[in-house]
């Protein structure tokens, strides 16, 4: 069975683009109180909204298939947030450097600035020596399989 999301542009709203195709073994309104849990504020809306009651969205969040469903869900629509974070950070960086250079602005702000600039800068270096390292460990560790293999 495909995961689908409630195709309705009521409260749910528009989230069903965050499908993912899985196998999934829920039924239609248990999907729709998967995306009703995503985008209402609490339980009690999110069964209204998925027309269900709360006694039986409580008792399906105790299930173990609806709580791996529901936390997949919960991932893609995360997934979906940072994305449109990441695609800020250009702006944000010239952002930054704008208001770094710019000596109308207070020098606290930006000696604040310059900070924010050297501390990310200094923490995509060690993520990419991390990285670099991590890299270098799962290649000797593949060599050290196939060597073992081979024996």
């Amino acid at each position: 069975m495909e995961w689908r999301w409630p195709r309705s542009e009521g409260s749910v709203g528009s989230i069903w683009h965050l499908m993912a195709a899985r196998g999934s073994i829920l039924g239609r309104k248990q999907e729709d109180a998967i995306a009703a849990l995503l985008t209402q504020r609490n339980v009690e809306e999110a069964a209204r909204t998925a027309g269900i009651g709360v006694r039986t969205l409580l008792r399906w969040m105790k299930l173990p298939e609806f709580q791996n469903a529901y936390r997949q869900a919960r991932r893609e629509a995360f997934s979906q947030s940072i994305a449109r974070l990441q695609q800020g950070t250009s702006a944000a960086a010239t952002t930054l450097l704008k208001v770094m250079i710019d000596s109308s602005v207070p020098a606290s702000v930006r000696v604040r600035a310059a900070d924010s600039v050297l501390n990310h800068a200094s923490k995509a270096i060690e993520i990419e020596d991390i990285e670099a390292r991590l890299s270098e460990l799962e290649r000797a560790t593949e060599a050290s399989r196939q060597m073992k293999n081979t024996k």
